[in-house]
């Protein structure tokens, strides 16, 4: 796909799922302040949609997990606009269970949400990106669960692993019209961040990552961009992290605080 020089998006669509709230609504601003047309899905409509540059969002309901409601955000935005350059797939995430005791409609929602809602929508826009000019980008956002997995998330993190193969799989099935990147993501200062950690709690995580700071929803925006664009116009399959050079591994800390330096 060629988006021209830099970060202009003008006159390319952009589709976010997810993209009312958090990681998704900075990615859905991102795209508009660079000049896209931008689509956001999602279960429920937000207050106001994603805005920047005094544009706004084009809000379409969508459950994403459900494999013909799936096609309906690209639907819509090859409708409005023409064509669709750009899919977010953004929406995802999970609250711990126990894997001893989780139900089986549990891990299914998990995995529908964020593996097999990606392929869905991906399926259509591949569909739409195939028969234009410029072909398409597709970018998954994905979880640092899927390299290290913690307790309490083996459904989140087993998607998020199959999301991470099924980019590159699609990388080399849907070249070359077609490109398909990977982000893996690592904690994210957003407010369900915030509630699920509390003040303390998101000081001492970010205490143990490399850059001593969670990331801003900005910076996963920003990627995005990147991956979007001309200036990745060879980058197809790839797994770009954004994680602030990760985690300090248990043994430094342990050692670390055996001397008191942290």
């Amino acid at each position: 796909m060629d988006t021209g020089d830099g970060w202009d998006f003008t006159g390319r669509v952009v589709l976010v799922t997810g993209g009312t709230r958090g990681i998704g609504a900075a990615i859905a601003e991102a795209f508009l302040g660079a000049g896209a047309e931008v689509v956001v899905c999602g279960r429920s409509a937000p207050g106001a949609p994603p805005s920047a540059g005094g544009r706004s969002a084009v809000f379409v309901p969508a459950d994403v997990r459900d494999p013909v409601a799936a096609g309906a955000p690209v639907t819509a935005a090859v409708e409005r606009y023409g064509r669709l350059d750009v899919l977010v797939n953004n929406a995802g995430g999970s609250p711990d269970a126990d894997a001893a005791t989780v139900s089986p409609r549990f891990v299914e929602k998990v995995v529908a949400l964020n593996l097999l809602a990606p392929f869905y929508v991906s399926q259509a826009a591949c569909r739409v990106m195939r028969a234009q000019e410029g072909g398409g980008a597709i970018v998954n956002i994905g979880s640092v669960s899927a390299h290290d997995p913690q307790p309490g998330t083996a459904a989140y993190s087993a998607a998020k692993a199959g999301l991470l193969a099924l980019t590159r799989a699609l990388a080399l099935e849907w070249a070359p019209a077609v490109r398909v990147n990977h982000i893996t993501t690592g904690p994210v200062r957003t407010p369900d961040a915030a509630a699920v950690y509390g003040a303390e709690g998101v000081a001492a995580v970010a205490a143990v990552i490399a850059t001593r700071r969670l990331a801003e929803p900005d910076d996963v925006a920003r990627a995005c961009l990147f991956l979007a664009s001309g200036l990745s116009g060879h980058v197809s399959g790839a797994d770009l992290a954004v994680h602030g050079g990760g985690e300090f591994p248990a043994r430094y800390l342990a050692v670390r605080a055996a001397d008191g330096a942290v």
